[in-house]
């Protein structure tokens, strides 16, 4: 539905560009100038008819640009980029403090050194390393 009033929308742009380039202006412009004495498109009738369908073209125009808007204001639910960040990794102030023991410590088991507080025991089993990609480390 959308890309089908988008379509219908270019198309009376460009028609209503048309039109107002075929008017005549006070300084000639792109204007076709009349024929013959009489007939339909005679400078009057000429003017008459042009006003007319820029009339028409720019109402048309309106409106198909309020349809638009309209339509797209639908499309989806208004959303914020911080509804898209992970929780809690936008949080600003002071970590709450966790009872398990800090990256350091944990990194510093995985790669056999000691471990910063000595008064804490050392773990049964290092914690299982993450299911996703790791970075190489060099030795």
């Amino acid at each position: 539905m959308l890309t089908v009033l988008i379509v219908v929308h270019l198309i009376i742009v460009l028609a209503l560009v048309g039109v107002v380039l075929l008017q005549r202006s006070e300084g000639g412009g792109l204007g076709m100038g009349g024929g013959g004495v009489s007939g339909f498109m005679t400078g009057r009738g000429q003017a008459n008819v042009l006003t007319r369908t820029t009339a028409i073209l720019a109402a048309a125009f309106f409106a198909t640009s309020l349809l638009l808007s309209v339509l797209a204001g639908y499309q989806g639910a208004p959303s914020s980029v911080i509804d898209r960040v992970a929780p809690g990794a936008g949080q600003n102030g002071p970590a709450a403090p966790t009872s398990g023991p800090g990256v350091l410590e944990q990194l510093q088991r995985l790669q056999g050194g000691p471990a910063q507080d000595a008064g804490q025991a050392p773990a049964q089993q290092p914690p299982a390393p993450p299911a996703g990609p790791q970075v190489p480390t060099s030795q």
